[in-house]
């Protein structure tokens, strides 16, 4: 082989190497509420990697269950949009009713339920036909979404009736609803079914629920010295995969709360950004990033080490939070 022909194939080995992905790799992707953006970070570094432009107010954001499409609450284009999670390409828009906030997958990554915030309607989607299959009537200004592991369960959250509702996925009846404390903005099931988390941001609680008997089992209460009681408004809520940490973003208290999952002890309080909104793990669980939406980032937690290791700087008002992989 020749000088030039050794250079060349040294080149093109030293271009792969420089395009090696870790295995463990995997993206971070924030709506930006005011910007009408999502920021794509990669996890190698924690370093931006691109910006998106999507529909006006972008809040609600998930990947599908084989993380081939990330999907986004175009709020105030009343739609959810679906982008390709490699090319970042529109791929097409689902329907949903005016202003849909929040939304979850079935466990089987199929349908979509869209908590329509304007019209009191739970909407269910079939993401592979784009079809409307259900409207569920539930309480003015529904929000949070929740869904028990086997799918059977899905839990509304509605600000202004203040209760958690119960829908039958199979039937799509409401079986039961739970009165919470003021402006319930959460719901989310441990990964073994046994507990449902509700956060109340004007109450300054959650509510631990048993799914089975929809009472509620625990209350929580914050109280961060120096902190305002008003300031200490719980919104997003993550359990852990092995149910032993819940972690709670406590918005203008900038705080996320650290409990243990077993005993409903408060262990800790971890300073992150201002007005901390939204929760979610790396696919490894090893992180958690929240959404602080009036200093414009995400802060990263170490969750074995329970500490604060990095703030990344996103669009303006960073909402929700996603990564892929999950």
């Amino acid at each position: 082989m020749g000088n030039g022909a050794i250079l060349r194939t040294l080149g093109v080995a030293a271009s792969l190497a420089l395009t090696v992905v870790p295995a463990d790799a995997y993206k971070i992707y924030v709506s930006n509420e005011k910007d009408n953006t999502v920021t794509v970070i990669n996890s190698d570094g924690f370093k931006v990697e691109q910006t998106l432009d999507v529909g006006q107010r972008p809040r609600g954001i998930t990947m599908t269950k084989d993380g081939k499409y990330l999907l986004v609450c175009a709020s105030d284009d009343d739609a959810v949009q679906v982008f390709d999670a490699v090319t970042l390409k529109l791929i097409k828009t689902l329907p949903s009713g005016p202003d849909p906030e929040l939304f979850i997958l079935h466990p089987t990554g199929n349908p979509l339920y869209i908590a329509n915030e304007d019209d009191n309607l739970v909407t269910v989607v079939d993401i592979n036909t784009n079809k409307v299959l259900a409207e569920v009537p539930v309480g003015v200004e529904p929000e949070g979404m929740g869904i028990s592991p086997d799918g059977k369960v899905l839990v509304n959250t509605s600000e202004t009736t203040n209760m958690a509702h119960f829908i039958d996925t199979t039937t799509y009846e409401l079986t039961d609803n739970v009165l919470v404390d003021s402006r319930p903005r959460y719901a989310q099931f441990s990964h073994d079914g046994s507990q449902l988390w509700v956060s109340s941001e004007i109450g300054g609680t959650v509510a631990i629920i048993d799914p089975a008997t929809r009472k509620i089992i625990k209350k929580l209460t914050f109280e961060v010295p120096g902190v305002t009681p008003e300031a200490l408004q719980p919104v997003g809520v993550k359990v852990t995969q092995d149910g032993a940490l819940a972690f709670i973003a406590l918005g203008p208290a900038n705080r996320v709360a650290v409990v243990n999952a077993k005993t409903f002890e408060i262990m800790k309080y971890l300073l992150v950004g201002q007005r901390v909104w939204q929760l979610a793990f790396s696919p490894d669980q090893k992180h958690l990033f929240s959404t602080n939406g009036v200093s414009n980032d995400i802060s990263v937690i170490d969750v074995e080490r329970l500490k604060v290791i990095k703030s990344i700087r996103t669009g303006r008002f960073p909402w929700g939070v996603v990564t892929s992989q999950e």
